[in-house]
This record gives structure tokens, C-alpha cells and sequence, in this order.
């Protein structure tokens, strides 16, 4: 069992910059798959990045690509998500999402294809 924190939301102008902590708790998470996704008032939750530890792979939606970075800090067992140039758009919830296993959907943008989430980060531009 992994517990995830987001962290580093706000209030920013558009053309800000902000970054996003998401902190695990139970487990070294090194090795999991981590998504962010976020939702926006009265939208439904939706892609913003995947990295996948076991394929090498980061995948970025088109809206955020880049202008929005994720890394990783294991020895501190969190992931950030650097949000650069943000836009009104990019107002919403941010949640982390984490998947231990390798086996499975491959579809790492589907909310479905992860086992653990954070409560959510608030992050508001302003126009």
C-alpha cells in the first residue's frame, strides 16, 4: 500500500509558474508508474502526463506538452510535475496516480489503469 500527498498548488498569473510535489508514504515508489491528471471546474478528470519506469517512457498530453516537465526524486520518493507558462486552462485539481505493477493496461492516460491517488492540489490561474 503506497499514500500519495500533492503538494505546491495556488493562485498564479497566466504566464507563471508553479510546481506540483507528489510525496509517497508506505512504499519506495521508484519503480511505479506515476500519472498526473488533473480537473477543471465542471470537467471531467483527464490526462496530463504518464512516466513509466519499466519502458523508459514519459507521455505527455498535447495541451501541456512543453510547456509542463514531471521528474522524479527517489531518494525522497517524490514526483513533481513543473508547470511553466500557465495558461486560464490549466486551472483545475491536480492528482497524482501511482501503479506498481507492469502487468496490465497498458494505457497509462486511462485513470483506470491506476491503483493509488492523491486527495488533489488546487491550482488556479488567473487571467
Amino acid at each position: 500500500q503506497v499514500q500519495l500527498e500533492e503538494s505546491g498548488g495556488g493562485l498564479v498569473q497566466t504566464g507563471g509558474s508553479l510546481r506540483l510535489s507528489c510525496a509517497a508514504s508506505g512504499r519506495t515508489f521508484s519503480s511505479y508508474a506515476i500519472g498526473w491528471f488533473r480537473q477543471g471546474p465542471g470537467k471531467e478528470r483527464e490526462f496530463v502526463v504518464s512516466t513509466i519506469p519499466w519502458s523508459s517512457t514519459t507521455t505527455y498530453s498535447t495541451s501541456v506538452k512543453g510547456r509542463f516537465t514531471i521528474s522524479r526524486d527517489n531518494a525522497k520518493n517524490t514526483v513533481y510535475l513543473q508547470m511553466n507558462r500557465l495558461q486560464f486552462e490549466d486551472t483545475a485539481v491536480y492528482y497524482c496516480a501511482a501503479r506498481a505493477s507492469a502487468f496490465g493496461s497498458s494505457d497509462f492516460s486511462s485513470q483506470a489503469s491506476y491503483d493509488y491517488w492523491g486527495q488533489g492540489t488546487q491550482v488556479t490561474v488567473s487571467s
